[in-house]
């Protein structure tokens, strides 16, 4: 089949990206859909085991820091088109091993864009090098203000660190030369299918089971939640719409103190596990603050909703229920993902 746009994905098995790969390969038939994660702890392919037949989809098991496998699928596939999640993304696990972070974020996108660069020179095809990225990189707000694109860069923790030097690598290319590059700088997702070392799968685990749940310092750090499912809606947006060269910030318009989120979260598992309210609060635990813990992340994305029509539609705790409930009704694959049972599935469906 003669495919009209064939896109690597990178990082189509972790938890945005395989929001994402499903919502392409469903969408758009005529595009071949090409995931490649090397599936560390955080890739999951039994995420995506409703596509994996599809005759668009295509699974590359590679580490986007090993050039020549990357060069290799180009070659292979005739990439004219990326979109870049591959990424370690867990600030606790930056403080302690900063190296992966590195290699990972800024030289894996490097060996992506020289790749790129060098098979799009003479392309005859539209490209699209579209680089997924965080509000972390613009460091800490006070209780007021938000980040907008021009906010300067100012990144407090090895993991915001290493995404910010990518997407001034990326902007780089961009104006060095002429890479067809977008950008897109994305506040806190939740949804089904997140691994359970963040905040929400990692309360509703943590409830599930009777332990302990721990809140940094007081509580008192204030994150924007954007539902998973809206923001690869908004991907899909900038990917077919977004002006090259350009960055755009994508928010939920939904600011939460980290202690009233975790209360949220504990009402309503009581409610649908038919506690008494409070119980679950019972496990709150406060530990030792994160070493350079952001106060306070907020997003303006009114440049994304004027000039591409886009914005969140569902309201947090619509969300936030919808994410409980798909965590209660899947406990296979928590199970499996608490257990590491998961990182079997490749084995099981793909080797050789």
């Amino acid at each position: 089949m003669d495919f009209q746009k064939k896109i690597m994905i990178t990082g189509g098995a972790g938890f945005i990206g395989s929001h994402l790969v499903r919502l392409l390969v469903n969408r758009y038939p005529s595009y071949a859909i090409i995931n490649v994660d090397c599936l560390t702890y955080a890739g999951n392919l039994e995420n995506l085991k409703d596509i994996e037949s599809k005759e668009n989809y295509f699974f590359e098991k590679k580490s986007i820091c090993d050039y020549n496998e990357m060069e290799a699928l180009f070659e292979k596939y005739q990439i004219n088109s990326v979109i870049h999640l591959a990424a370690e993304s867990h600030v606790d696990r930056s403080i302690h091993d900063p190296l992966a972070f590195i290699q990972t974020n800024v030289l894996g996108t490097t060996n992506l864009l020289l790749i790129a660069k060098k098979y799009w020179e003479n392309s005859i095809h539209e490209n699209r090098f579209y680089h997924i990225s965080t509000d972390e990189v613009f460091g800490s707000l006070n209780e007021t203000g938000y980040f907008t694109e021009t906010t300067p860069y100012s990144p407090r923790s090895p993991y915001s660190a290493s995404k910010a030097s990518s997407d001034h690598l990326v902007n780089a290319f961009y104006h060095t030369y002429q890479l067809p590059t977008v950008i897109s700088n994305c506040s806190n997702n939740y949804g089904p299918n997140q691994f359970p070392e963040k905040l929400i799968p990692l309360a509703i685990h943590n409830i599930l089971h009777q332990k302990p749940l721990p809140v940094y310092g007081s509580g008192e750090n204030v994150r924007d939640w954007l539902l998973v499912t809206e923001h690869v809606e908004a991907i899909d947006t900038i990917f077919h719409k977004g002006k090259i060269g350009e960055t755009y910030n994508i928010g939920g318009n939904n600011e939460w103190k980290n202690i009233d989120l975790i209360k949220l979260i504990c009402d309503l598992m009581d409610e649908k596990l038919g506690n008494k309210k409070g119980t679950s609060t019972q496990y709150i635990t406060f530990v030792k603050d994160r070493s350079g813990h952001d106060l306070r992340y907020a997003i303006d994305c009114s440049k994304i909703k004027n000039e591409l029509d886009w914005e969140p539609k569902i309201q947090f705790r619509e969300g936030l229920s919808l994410t409980i409930d798909w965590y209660l009704n899947n406990p296979t694959w928590l199970k499996n993902v608490t257990s590491g049972e998961y990182l079997q599935y490749y084995q099981k469906q793909y080797a050789q």
